[in-house]
């Protein structure tokens, strides 16, 4: 929806006479005409022409016309709605002034105030395609059919409902439109670009660089394609590719101001992050993505109540929206232990998971695993991440969440070959982590090594929790010498009749399993330690009984 004119304000020998000038010693100077500013799509050159002839003649409107319209193909929203505000309020008979004022209100995000300078404007296709995007905006879904039925078969009305598809997330329809455009007239290779930036929301990342090239190979100044080709080389390839492609034009839309601050936050997403809470938060209400690549960067930094402050007034209209406000309220239903969180979690990522467009790509599954695990249905969480296990085998997030389906469904000894894959040190220091990994551990035979994790923690209320845990599972897989340990240890940290009797029937199980000949009987030796350190009278007795065995076995125990 730029803004641009079928006819000049003014004649081109008009402006090519008004282009030349005096220097300093008299003699004149001559200056490029004004079309060839405009043909080059140099809007600082052409707002410097203007502003020197306005010098000389600043009672003409037309002037303030094309610098008002050079003003707002720039990029400076802010100085061409100056300049027409003050045009109306001198010329109130220019009958463009209104619409135009809209379309900067527009490009400002000031969507009432552009719908109430529209209630002046003249009708006009500009005024019905402006009307169409401020119902999309404001979200009035019945204005918006209103003036959907008034488009026409013409260029800018199907432009303007092909970006509408877009912003809804509808890209195939969008690309529909820009293709059947495309076969009229192939000389508007502006097109490719809007096409290319679909297949990239589609995930179609090469096709969407091949008809990138198109554009590029004419253009190759331009802002929004050499930006949408470092975004397709940052999902190829990684952040330092993609701000090799972009450094080129970042001088250049530092100086023009157009795309100035698109770049300036995807730089920030090639650099993983950095210097996000410096540029991420003036752009919140500027680069539509700004706001969820802050929230990402909060829940990164575990601000997760930052994280759904801004969101918590979002109406999720497109998948990423309702993704990143499920994990912000699963995070922060975890932290609270808030069941209306896990819940608005739960049904955001079974809105995505279940929707037409998004059920078969892996973002969509991953959803629906989401949402399953949630509800505590691990059997379905595993049918949807085993599906797409083989494109993220190597990713830790995706194995941690797949292991503890695992074990939650008592697939152990696949659980512990997902867990050891996991090399990222934040999860492998997790509670959660090392829980889940010594239970399968113990599950599968290795006690041992269950016990080693216990003892590489700190005197934690987690630890504590992990070693009843250790001590519980053992003593029901059999594991009665580990089962005895853990035992001892919580009636020595939490006096408690309960670990007393733990301890007790660990202590017998390993009595037993020496008698069996399950155990070796070396064990014996270190289960009277465990019985001397406990003050039951019953510890007595059962080493009077462990004692008079060894003794008529002719076994020398300490």
């Amino acid at each position: 929806m730029i803004l641009s004119r079928a006819k000049p304000a003014f004649s081109p020998n008009e402006t090519s006479a008004k282009s030349a000038g005096r220097g300093s010693s008299g003699t004149k100077t001559s200056l490029p005409p004004f079309e060839e500013y405009l043909a080059k799509r140099d809007y600082t050159g052409a707002i410097t022409l203007l502003e020197f002839k306005q010098y000389a003649d600043h009672n003409n409107p037309n002037i303030d016309l094309w610098l008002a319209y050079c003003a707002f193909h720039k990029g400076d929203y802010k100085r061409a709605l100056s300049i027409y505000e003050t045009l109306n309020a001198q010329h109130p008979h220019l009958k463009s002034i209104a619409v135009n004022l809209a379309c900067c209100y527009f490009y400002l995000g000031m969507y009432n105030e552009s719908k109430n300078a529209l209630v002046n404007a003249s009708p006009s296709g500009l005024k019905t395609r402006l009307n169409f995007h401020l119902a999309h905006n404001l979200g009035d879904e019945s204005a918006l059919m209103e003036h959907h039925q008034q488009l026409q078969d013409v260029l800018e009305d199907q432009l303007s409902l092909a970006a509408i598809h877009y912003l809804r997330a509808h890209y195939q329809e969008a690309i529909d439109i820009y293709k059947r455009l495309l076969l009229q007239n192939r000389e508007n290779l502006a097109l490719n670009v809007y096409v290319a930036l679909c297949y990239y929301k589609l995930d179609y990342y090469d096709v969407s660089q091949e008809v990138l090239g198109l554009y590029l190979n004419q253009h190759a100044d331009s802002v929004i394609a050499t930006n949408l080709k470092a975004c397709n080389h940052f999902r190829l390839y990684n952040g330092a590719a993609a701000e090799s492609e972009i450094r080129s034009i970042v001088e250049q839309s530092a100086n023009a101001g157009f795309g100035h601050d698109l770049v300036k936050h995807n730089l920030v997403v090639f650099r993983n992050g950095e210097g996000a809470m410096q540029i991420f938060p003036p752009l919140v209400d500027i680069v539509s993505e700004a706001r969820l690549n802050l929230v990402i960067n909060h829940l990164k930094n575990e601000d997760t109540k930052e994280a759904y402050d801004l969101l918590k007034d979002l109406q999720p209209a497109v998948p990423q929206e309702y993704i990143l406000k499920g994990v912000v309220n699963a995070c922060l239903g975890q932290e609270l232990n808030s069941a209306e969180h896990i819940k608005t979690a739960e049904e955001c990522f079974h809105l995505v998971g279940s929707s037409a467009s998004e059920c078969d790509t892996i973002p969509g599954r991953q959803c629906m695993a989401a949402a399953f695990f949630l509800a505590g249905q691990f059997e379905e969480v595993l049918v949807y991440l085993t599906s797409i296990k083989s494109y993220l085998h190597s990713d830790d997030t995706f194995n941690f969440n797949y292991a503890q389906a695992k074990t939650a469904c008592d697939q152990y000894r696949e659980a512990e070959e997902t867990f050891l894959l996991i090399q990222d040190p934040k999860i492998r220091n997790d509670y959660v982590y090392v829980s889940n990994l010594a239970r399968c551990y113990v599950m599968n035979g290795k006690a041992q090594a269950a016990w080693e994790l216990y003892l590489k923690m700190e005197a934690t209320t987690e630890s504590f929790n992990l070693l009843l845990m250790i001590a519980n599972d053992c003593y029901r897989m059999g594991e009665f010498w580990y089962a005895a340990k853990a035992f001892d240890m919580l009636d020595r940290l939490e006096p408690n009749p309960e670990f007393w009797e733990g301890k007790r029937g660990a202590v017998c199980g390993v009595f037993q399993g020496v008698i069996a000949k399950k155990f070796p009987v070396d064990l014996l030796s270190d289960v009277l330690q465990l019985l001397r350190n406990s003050t039951s009278n019953q510890a007595d007795q059962i080493s009077k009984v462990i004692r008079k065995w060894a003794k008529d076995n002719r076994i020398v125990v300490a």
